[in-house]
């Protein structure tokens, strides 16, 4: 299993203007992006290009795509250790991963749809993977 983050780029010159190089009117700035669980996946490279299917994004005011891949191992040492506060910094970061599967296609119902996309997981969850 690895985890692949996402990095999200706004064009804000595509707001008001045409937003392209050609005319000096593009004004990238960097925003958030997401991170996604893959799973029934066994190389890295295999977990980024089936995120960047699912995913990336070209357009003149918006782009999305695959910014890194490491096993969930990594990942996991990278979490912040909160002590086991109630409300931790470790657990949102949990909460928010995506995760996805080319097992899981089959459910979904149009190239578009996102609903098969499990949110979330657990300390236990994520203790079991490691």
């Amino acid at each position: 299993m690895f985890i692949v983050t996402t990095q999200t780029l706004e064009n804000y010159g595509a707001h008001a203007e045409s937003g392209k190089f050609a005319d000096g009117q593009n004004y990238w700035k960097f925003k958030g992006g997401d991170t996604y669980l893959v799973e029934d996946l066994d190389r890295e490279q295999d977990a980024m290009a089936f995120v960047a299917a699912l995913v990336m994004e070209n357009g003149i005011g918006y782009k999305e795509y695959p910014s890194a891949v490491m096993p969930v191992k990594e990942w996991a040492w990278g979490l912040p250790d909160d002590g086991g506060e109630e409300q931790s910094c470790r657990d949102y970061y949990l909460s928010q991963v995506k995760r996805v599967s080319p097992n899981n296609l089959k459910d979904r119902k149009t190239v578009n749809d996102r609903t098969w996309i499990t949110k979330g997981m657990t300390e236990t969850e994520m203790e079991v993977m490691l």
